[in-house]
């Protein structure tokens, strides 16, 4: 599926098919495989490192165009259970438009990024600068995952929770990869400016690109340093909650076994004094009761 979008007013319009400065294609079918390989001149490899979500960033010069693999986030939904993954995104700069590949339909363009748009080098950097964004929104996320997380380990005693705290822990080492690696094309494009065509203006945006996915790796960086630091302490809490409720068990169950004792010594097969009163039932029954009760009482206070 190819999608049409040109710059005008400042912005970006979905369009005809041939009019447009951007196209968008969502997970190619053989036909658009085709015109991307033989009419565009575009790389099987570089073709098949924008759909593949475990490709590390990295931009090629081609004789006609420059081909730009950088990483986003994947959106996420319930179905992930709590992991975070990564996609791949090809932008391949030619002269006078912009082809990105995706493996699935997404909104590239939202936000307030994509304002007072002029020049596809202006929407090239606003998709990096976008991807460092949506990273930054993750990271927030899986942080209150976190904490909600840690809530329901100090009060729970299922590993469920404790598995979810590693499926964080995975994720974060993904986005540190993809965020380390979208840095290093960064750094390739500020050292090859003149050759993508960018201005003073574009050298200090990217300068600022820099410095957010910088701030973005860093906080990525703590949040996982932080998970992982206290996962042990974490297990441990599991394990006491499990301690206490065995010592509560046990207690519950020394509790019963001496009323039990009591009222099994009114049932033996032999002559018991007052077995002829009628109300010796209930003495034997609330007798137990306050066995029971004495017994508890005296289990807590000796802890």
């Amino acid at each position: 599926m190819v999608h049409w979008w040109r710059l005008q007013g400042g912005k970006l319009e979905p369009c005809a098919a041939g009019e447009g400065q951007v196209l968008v294609y969502v997970n190619p079918d053989e036909a658009e495989r085709r015109h991307l390989l033989h009419d565009l001149k575009v790389d099987e490899h570089t073709l098949t490192s924008a759909l593949d979500p475990d490709e590390l960033a990295r931009m090629e010069f081609e004789p006609e165009h420059t081909a730009i693999i950088i990483k986003r986030p994947k959106n996420y939904s319930a179905a992930d259970n709590f992991l975070f993954k990564v996609a791949s995104l090809g932008i391949l700069v030619f002269r006078d438009q912009v082809a990105l590949v995706v493996n699935e339909d997404t909104a590239l363009f939202e936000g307030r990024q994509f304002q007072r748009l002029n020049s596809i080098q202006d929407v090239v950097l606003r998709l990096i600068y976008r991807s460092i964004y949506h990273f930054l929104e993750h990271l927030k996320v899986i942080n209150m995952c976190s904490d909600q997380l840690e809530a329901e380990v100090n009060k729970a005693m299922e590993n469920r929770h404790l598995l979810n705290l590693f499926t964080l822990e995975k994720s974060l080492v993904y986005y540190l990869n993809a965020i380390g690696s979208n840095g290093r094309v960064i750094e390739r494009m500020r050292s090859n400016a003149g050759r993508l065509g960018f201005g003073a203006d574009h050298i200090e945006f990217l300068d600022d690109i820099a410095i957010e996915n910088g701030q973005c790796l860093e906080q990525a960086q703590i949040y996982s340093q932080v998970l992982s630091g206290l996962m042990d302490a974490r297990v441990s809490v599991v394990s006491n909650n499990l301690n206490v409720l065995i010592k509560r068990l046990n207690i519950i169950m020394i509790g019963l076994m001496v009323p039990t004792l009591w009222v099994s010594i009114f049932s033996v097969n032999l002559v018991i004094p007052l077995a002829d009163r009628p109300l010796m039932f209930w003495f034997v029954v609330l007798s137990a009761a306050a066995v029971a009760a004495a017994s508890v009482l005296f289990l807590q206070r000796k802890q």
